[in-house]
């Protein structure tokens, strides 16, 4: 597979092995109530991966400390990387590792900044098996405790879902980044389901699953919902060609926010976008100006 293909697909279908695809296409033919509950299993699961050679610097030059986040009794791993007393927080996707954004990190150092990034509960360095949006939520608010306060902080995919909601929660900043962030948790389900090769009638019976689950309409945590109520400068950049997270997500989640600039790139998708020069000096120039 060349990496221009691996570009194009989205995560899930890449990370996922044939055969747990295969198992839920099964499941959904013969019952969708046991293909949600399947794939909210799949759904919570972070896939691990290789260290990749571009994350190795930051990996190795960083200070790293493993840390338990009180509110949630759960385990992260944080990275310290530079330092100056002006601090940028990094919040990594779905999937990802503190150090996803290692590019933007180190323009950000030579810019005259520091910045703290994390493992969050089950991702990278972390343990455990399951995690979820709020466990990001609490981890970003803990962080803010210890390292705090920050000047700006850059959120990838979930993890620019999660910061606005810690803002929107009163977490305080003066500038933000979100990088393919989504906007419903709804559609992010129904998205799911569909890269799963699931029915949109298992994406219904998923987030109500969740909904009952955690006795709240998780839709309270969608993008555009929290960016209401966000009211710092905001750089929303975003991908036409993003296949994990459809672009028009930016403009939702741009059109409720009270101080937006919208970047919208083309050919990078979801990933390659972080180690892009272009947007990376777009993003190091809106934190720094």
């Amino acid at each position: 597979m060349t990496k221009d293909h691996k570009n194009k697909l989205p995560v899930q279908v890449l990370l996922t092995p044939k055969y747990i695809l295969t198992t839920g296409k099964i499941l959904t033919a013969i019952s969708p109530f046991l293909a949600s509950r399947f794939a909210a299993r799949l759904f919570l699961s972070p896939h691990k991966y290789k260290l990749p050679k571009r994350e190795k610097r930051m990996d190795e030059n960083s200070i790293q400390k493993t840390i338990i986040v009180p509110s949630i009794n759960r385990e992260i791993v944080s990275y310290s990387y530079g330092t100056s007393n002006k601090k940028v927080l990094l919040i990594h996707g779905w999937s990802g590792r503190g150090t996803q954004m290692a590019h933007i990190a180190e323009a950000l150092i030579e810019k005259g900044y520091s910045v703290v990034s994390f493992d969050a509960p089950a991702h990278g360095k972390a343990n455990g098996k399951i995690s979820m949006m709020p466990f990001f939520i609490e981890s970003i608010h803990h962080l803010n405790e210890i390292h705090g306060p920050f000047e700006a902080a850059i959120g990838h995919s979930l993890g620019g879902m999660s910061i606005l909601k810690a803002i929107k929660d009163g977490l305080s900043i003066k500038k933000l980044v979100i990088i393919g962030t989504a906007n419903s948790v709804t559609h992010i389900t129904k998205e799911f389901a569909r890269n799963m090769g699931l029915s949109e009638k298992v994406a219904d019976k998923m987030k109500a699953y969740f909904d009952s689950k955690f006795g709240e309409d998780m839709d309270s945590y969608s993008g555009a919902l929290s960016a209401e109520k966000v009211n710092i400068p905001t750089l929303v950049v975003h991908d036409e060609d993003d296949v994990d997270v459809h672009v028009s997500s930016a403009y939702e989640i741009a059109d409720k926010l009270k101080n937006s600039t919208l970047l919208i790139t083309e050919g990078l998708g979801h990933r390659k976008i972080l180690g892009d020069a272009h947007v990376i000096n777009k993003i190091t120039t809106f934190i720094t100006v």
